[in-house]
């Protein structure tokens, strides 16, 4: 299963009203902080949506290794950001299986990913989402097969809902952690953001 990690970081923050993915985070920024983390789990493809700000965060997030999707229609929502993001790969890549995560959830926990993974590996089904406790959320590993229903969303809305209208995709990995928080206010990064480690 040739696989590859799609990290959606275009917003434009309205809530908060500075760039989200900027914020400080431990020892990098939030974006930086995510994609450092999905970096350690060494797929091979890793391909970043940039749009609001894209000059900035570039000139201010380590994005080596990572390959840049420009989404010159971010103000749309994050339909946009899957679109395009999934053109990319379907334009210039082979692979056959996208694990879509949102640029502002840093509190995944470390085994996540990896386990959606081994059970979409072993599912019959083109979908992989995880369910924590008693709620779906994301991040999620589509198929190939599947990627064109999800370029056909719209609007600032993620493709759980198209998930939830097609059963008989999805394979449901359970998780006993409560569900990832995004951060969208400062209320948000005041009670997740992590201390920086002394030098």
């Amino acid at each position: 299963m040739s696989i590859a990690v799609l990290v959606l970081a275009a917003g434009g923050s309205k809530r908060l009203g500075r760039p989200k993915q900027l914020e400080p985070w431990g020892d990098s920024t939030l974006l930086g902080h995510i994609l450092g983390k999905v970096a350690k789990l060494g797929i091979e493809e890793q391909w970043v949506v940039l749009g609001s700000g894209a000059d900035e965060i570039i000139d201010n997030v380590d994005l080596e290794g990572w390959n840049v999707v420009d989404n010159l229609e971010w103000q749309e929502g994050i339909a946009s950001s899957i679109r395009v993001g999934l053109d990319a790969l379907v334009q210039l890549t082979e692979v056959e299986t996208a694990v879509i995560v949102l640029g502002d959830q840093p509190g995944i926990p470390d085994e996540v990913i990896p386990t959606l993974l081994e059970e979409h590996r072993a599912s019959e089904r083109p979908v992989t989402v995880p369910k924590y406790r008693y709620t779906r959320s994301n991040p999620a590993v589509v198929d190939r097969s599947h990627w064109s229903r999800l370029m056909s969303l719209e609007g600032d809305e993620g493709a759980m809902r198209l998930f939830v209208a097609h059963p008989e995709w999805l394979k449901e990995v359970w998780f006993e952690h409560l569900p990832p928080f995004d951060i969208d206010t400062d209320m948000d990064i005041a009670e997740h953001r992590p201390r920086r480690r002394p030098s």
